[in-house]
């Protein structure tokens, strides 16, 4: 396997293993076998040696002196974090022994995996972890608490995740960042807007919340949440009505436009201004804005999918781009995501030909404290990697309630011993992604990019593939997809024929270049794979599948007895709860706020700086208020998932519903609402 490891000195290629669009390229500068830097690598085509401090501080997270150093096994009470140290082979035996018996007495679906892309490696998130599962017979995990709502809604529209080329985006002269604080969480894609910028390019920000880049645009239009899709139809009823949609392009490459003409009608800006708190005058500017400017382009952000409404939303917003024509224009269009071009051969990755009973029940991740509490037949055995479902999972409280199940046999395999490792009753330490070998693909650049093991494995830890290599010869599983090397696993995703835009990537070209660019054209002309090959303003698969085929608003869930709508947004300095933990990344972002807007805050009397009480009828937080105008009224925002720390109620998915949203089964967390007061002392 071909690795950096033996090299004590020098300087060499990686990849950031973030869940974020921008999937870097680093250079880790070595010393006597250690990271000693990181650093971007300035020859990447599209990050170009820019780094967030989130990975530029990876060092300091993966010497951190808290890593996981071997495995334990509980010796105490659920959650009192008591544990002894055990050899490998106690652990693998210990979970294998257990999960043998359970298959006999409760079946294999009394077992169930949990895990999401704490790391971005596809070997790592869906790879021997599948296959394994798969033979198993484990009940499926439906990993749906990101993207899933967006993605159901932009599939309906387009067929899939395509979007334009981001490098193009320097071509670009309006950029409407939509539900997304690209500062935060697509950087690279904020420094293409500041060059565009700089040729006369004007930035517009929608969001609920006037955030890092809120503050960096042009016009900054606070928007209340969960009404996305209402002020995309209010300008669509404009473009029409003024004449500023392009016929030609809905002639040729769209569906449904005339019952879309009709359709928008309804959205008059009037109405569209008491839904969404924008303006008229503002609506009608921005629908001019937009119709009136060539190239636009838009950057659908993941924010406003996590509403109850979120994949209707996420369609409303991508037909944007089909009324004026702008997919004809280089730096034209609009990127949801671009996952669709990088795609991988997931069958052979993943192989569910190995899961003998098809219909093995499906459980959403969203709702796993609904699943361990309620279930029936129960789940008693969860296998966690990759995720720290006590503070990331929504309705939190419930799931630590069932992770405290004394019947529920938890193993947890991780870097740190993270909240849910607290609850487990075998913990296992986990590589690092500088540890392993990995291939990565961007879901918003177009390049794939291959990780080489840098460093020796820290202490004891192995990665997801070599544990579930363990669990599989444990269980006796002795098929070839178990002996597959690393290597073996990159050469069968890379062989896609499906995929005629990875048809000159293979492993050796890997090896030599490091990062590739799969061979994408301009979606337009050509072809779409919707049903009528066409963007689909019109979408009868909608229809059939019981929702409206035409972009609809939808309001949102409403819970009578709390005034204020409540979105617990990403902050700055983590990633989830990625580096919530590490010292450093803390003192960076400093302490949990809540940003009230200043005549909710008189209403309350609540002073800016003042200790509140945010809770509802699912749990409670206690947070800094930020009095200002930053949001609307009626709205209050957090920032960041932060660790659990002594005397602090600082756990916001404690609040956070786990409804599910209108399509894909995806996470409602901003569509929740909360009362707010004043701690008492």
């Amino acid at each position: 396997m071909p690795s950096f490891v033996n090299e004590r000195n020098g300087i060499f290629p990686s990849v950031c293993p973030l869940d974020c669009p921008d999937q870097c390229g680093l250079l880790l500068h070595k010393m006597d076998g250690k990271i000693v830097k990181v650093d971007g690598d300035p020859n990447h085509p599209v990050t170009k040696g820019n780094i967030c401090n989130k990975v530029r501080h990876m060092t300091e997270r993966i010497y951190d002196e808290n890593r996981l150093k071997y495995p334990m096994k509980r010796i105490g009470p659920k959650g009192s974090e008591t544990f002894e140290r055990i050899s490998w082979e106690e652990a693998i035996n210990t979970i294998t022994s257990h999960w043998q018996e359970l298959i006999r007495t409760d079946g294999p679906e009394s077992i169930l995996p949990y895990s999401f892309y704490g790391n971005m490696g596809n070997l790592t998130a869906e790879g021997m972890d599948r296959r394994f599962f798969h033979r198993l017979g484990a009940s499926q995990l439906d990993r749906t608490i990101c993207q899933a709502a967006g993605t159901a809604g932009i599939k309906y529209t387009m067929g899939g995740s395509f979007g334009i080329d981001p490098e193009d985006t320097i071509h670009s002269k309006l950029f409407i960042f939509w539900g997304i604080n690209a500062v935060s969480t697509n950087m690279h894609q904020v420094a293409l807007a500041q060059k565009a910028r700089k040729n006369g390019a004007k930035i517009v920000v929608i969001d609920v919340h006037k955030n890092q880049t809120g503050r960096l645009a042009d016009w900054f239009i606070p928007i209340l949440p969960g009404t996305d899709s209402a002020l995309a139809l209010g300008v669509m009823h404009i473009l029409f009505d003024e004449g500023m949609v392009n016929e030609d392009f809905l002639q040729e490459y769209t569906v449904g436009y005339h019952e879309l003409r009709e359709h928008v009608k309804q959205y008059n800006p009037a109405l569209v201004s008491d839904i969404t708190g924008v303006p008229v005058d503002d609506i009608y500017k921005l629908a001019r804005m937009y119709g009136e400017t060539t190239p636009s382009y838009i950057r659908i952000g993941n924010g406003l999918q996590h509403h109850d409404n979120g994949g209707m939303a996420i369609r409303s917003i991508a037909c944007l781009s089909a009324l004026t024509g702008q997919w004809l224009e280089k730096g034209g269009g609009a990127i949801k995501g671009n996952s669709g071009y990088l795609a991988h051969n997931s069958s052979r990755l993943q192989r569910p030909d190995l899961l003998e009973n098809k219909k093995t029940r499906m459980i959403n991740m969203n709702q796993l404290g609904k699943a361990l509490l309620e279930l029936d037949p129960p789940v008693k055995s969860l296998y966690i990697y990759s995720s720290n479902p006590a503070i990331v999972a929504p309705e939190g409280n419930k799931v630590r309630k069932g992770l405290e199940r004394d019947d529920l046999f938890v193993v947890v395999h991780d870097l740190f011993m993270t909240e849910t490792a607290r609850y487990a009753d075998i913990v296992l330490p986990a590589t690092s992604s500088f540890e392993n070998m990995d291939f990565y693909t961007s879901y918003w650049h177009h390049y794939i990019q291959l990780q080489r093991p840098v460093i020796e494995p820290y202490e004891e830890a192995k990665s997801n593939v070599e544990v579930f290599r363990l669990l599989a010869d444990g269980m006796g599983f002795h098929e070839q997809a178990f002996k597959d090397s690393e290597e073996d696993m990159i050469r069968q995703s890379l062989d896609n024929p499906s995929n005629p835009y990875l048809k000159d990537i293979s492993f050796e070209s890997l090896i030599e270049k490091n990062y590739m660019k799969a061979n994408v054209k301009p979606l337009f002309p050509g072809k779409l794979p919707t049903p009528s090959g066409k963007i689909e303003l019109y979408s009868e698969q909608m229809k059939r599948d019981g929702y409206p085929a035409l972009p609809t608003y939808v309001p949102l869930h409403v819970e009578e007895d709390f005034p204020l709508l409540f979105v617990p947004a990403p902050n700055h300095n983590f990633l989830n709860s990625t580096f919530s933990n590490n010292e450093k990344h803390v003192s960076l972002e400093k302490e949990p706020k809540l940003h009230v807007n200043h005549e909710d805050a008189s209403a309350l009397n609540i002073e800016d700086g003042e200790i509140v009480r945010v809770w509802n009828n699912r749990g409670e937080c206690e947070l800094k208020a930020a009095v200002g105008d930053l949001v609307l009224p009626g709205v209050v925002v957090s920032q960041g998932l932060w660790a659990d720390a002594p005397d602090k109620k600082q756990h916001v998915n404690s609040l956070t519903p786990d409804r599910l949203s209108d399509m894909g089964g995806g996470a409602t967390f901003f569509s929740g609402r909360v009362k707010v007061e004043k701690k008492n002392v």
